[in-house]
């Protein structure tokens, strides 16, 4: 039967579980896909910070015995009752204050775990009565419970990641409950590089690395490359996962970096997984295979580069296969040159709506188009649909209506954009007016004016006297 131990540091009016100010316990289908991939039944699993109650529950169902490290008493006492009928302890408290004496003198422990999973991280595994505790320390104590060849589950966030680029850290000026004062020390190193050095530094070998989407909290996906499809799938995860005001367009961001190599490295969060290989893609299934780019990715680059030519040939192609049962938006679709296909699933969308959505997405990512700047979706939606012979009415529209790019850096951009234009028009128009002044000024000019003057007067001294006798016509007629 499952006990709950108090082992000194733990907090007494603190939940990981059910935070009210606070981040929520580690949890998501890569984190699921993970523990399915990387447990085996007979293996006896340490689970050391806070993760989703149904993770736990989940992982207890796989394997021989589970015990929980947890820094917060309720959660303690919960997952206990929840676990009643598992073989295994629940151990409350700081990570510096759990069982060292059960330590044999080599350091490791001589009945320890088969698995350690700490897909949180490190950071929450002490409270605030835990003075400091470098990370690499922490790294230490939860090695040294590890039996020989055993696997390790790390999760670690990045300090500068995708969310640092896309949306603004509003949160700093205003610090939660859990952001109480810590040692210099006890912070996650640093990137990417920074981790791998202490892992190497405690003796492990990587044997898996993920790049987690959109955060620890919420792992939607991982991935070991950013290669093909998968930039599309981590893109789609964080923007789903920013909301509110946006420094940058999240989905942009994360397509543009990868195009440069470096989405790896600022991904929000990594699994580092020691002593075993599960899949390069968690959960699998979610990256399609196969050649191609995603046709929404080919339409912006032939915007972006004024190709009127390749716009003309792919609108009407992917018309058409609309209308052959195609369901899917630009977005949606993956084009290899000569064919359509999905990418996820269909959308209940007609013709002029699958334009509409790329329009949309278009306008909010602020990307350039190959005509005069503006937020309005029906004239970008009617300019495409003309490409393929289709006349979008009016009613399909709202009157009025505006689309602004997601990210203050787009808006500035348009902003940008506008005034140009704008510059342009003026200049265009005092060019103009300066024409017409110098026709105005020149002798044909004033010959013609000194010649067609007399003869305008004498017409319309005629059409006033034709407009007397038909009304004195008319006055007859009536008598």
């Amino acid at each position: 039967m499952t006990r709950s131990n108090l082992i000194g540091g733990e907090m007494l009016n603190w939940s990981d579980l059910h935070p009210v100010d606070a981040r929520p316990a580690a949890a998501g289908p890569a984190a699921t896909a993970l523990l399915a991939a990387a447990l085996h039944p007979d293996d006896a699993v340490l689970i050391a910070g806070p993760h989703d109650a149904d993770l736990i529950t989940d992982v207890a169902a796989r394997v021989t015995s589970v015990d929980l490290l947890l820094r917060s008493a309720p959660d303690a006492e919960e997952l206990a009752e929840l676990l009643s009928e598992t073989k295994g302890e629940v151990f409350c408290g700081s990570l510096d204050r759990f069982a060292g004496e059960h330590l044999a003198p080599d350091g490791q422990l001589s009945n320890g775990y088969d698995v350690i999973v700490a897909l949180d991280g490190l950071e929450r595994l002490v409270g605030p009565d835990t003075a400091t505790l470098p990370w690499a320390q922490a790294l230490d104590r939860l090695r040294a419970r590890l039996r020989p060849g055993g696997r390790l589950l790390l999760g670690a966030p990045n300090t500068f990641g995708f969310g640092r680029l896309v949306q603004p850290d509003i949160t700093a000026a205003l610090p939660r409950d859990e952001d109480w004062g810590r040692d210099v020390a006890d912070r996650t190193p640093a990137g990417l590089k920074s981790l791998t050095a202490v892992l190497q530094a405690s003796g492990l070998t990587v044997d898996r690395l993920y790049a987690v989407f959109p955060s620890l909290v919420q792992a939607d996906v991982a991935l070991t490359s950013l290669d093909g499809f998968a930039p599309v799938v981590a893109a789609r995860a964080v923007a789903a996962g920013n909301g509110g005001p946006l420094l940058m367009d999240p989905y942009r961001v994360v397509m543009d970096a990868a195009e440069a190599g470096l989405a790896f490295e600022l991904a929000p969060a990594w699994y580092f997984v020691v002593g075993t290989e599960p899949p390069a893609v968690l959960p699998e299934g979610v990256v399609p295979d196969g050649a191609g780019v995603l046709l929404e990715e080919h339409l912006l680059t032939a915007m972006k580069y004024d190709d009127h030519a390749e716009l003309r040939r792919i609108i009407p192609e992917y018309v058409a296969w609309l209308g052959a049962g195609g369901a899917g938006s630009p977005d949606n679709v993956i084009f290899d040159g000569t064919s359509y296909r999905l990418f996820g699933e269909p959308q209940d969308l007609d013709v002029v709506g699958h334009l509409r959505r790329f329009a949309e997405r278009t306008l909010e990512s602020g990307s350039r188009q190959p005509w005069p700047a503006a937020g309005d979706p029906h004239l970008l939606t009617s300019r495409l649909a003309s490409m393929a012979g289709i006349t979008v009415p009016e009613q399909r529209f709202r009157r009025a209506e505006v689309i602004r790019p997601l990210g203050s850096a787009e808006q500035l951009t348009t902003v940008a954009r506008l005034a140009e234009e704008l510059a342009h028009a003026s200049a265009r128009a005092i060019l103009f007016e300066g024409t017409a002044s110098g026709l105005r000024r020149s002798k044909p000019y004033r010959v013609g004016h000194a010649i067609l003057g007399p003869a305008r007067e004498v017409r319309r001294r005629l059409k006033r006297a034709r407009w007397k006798i038909k009304r004195a016509v008319r006055k007859v007629r009536r008598r």
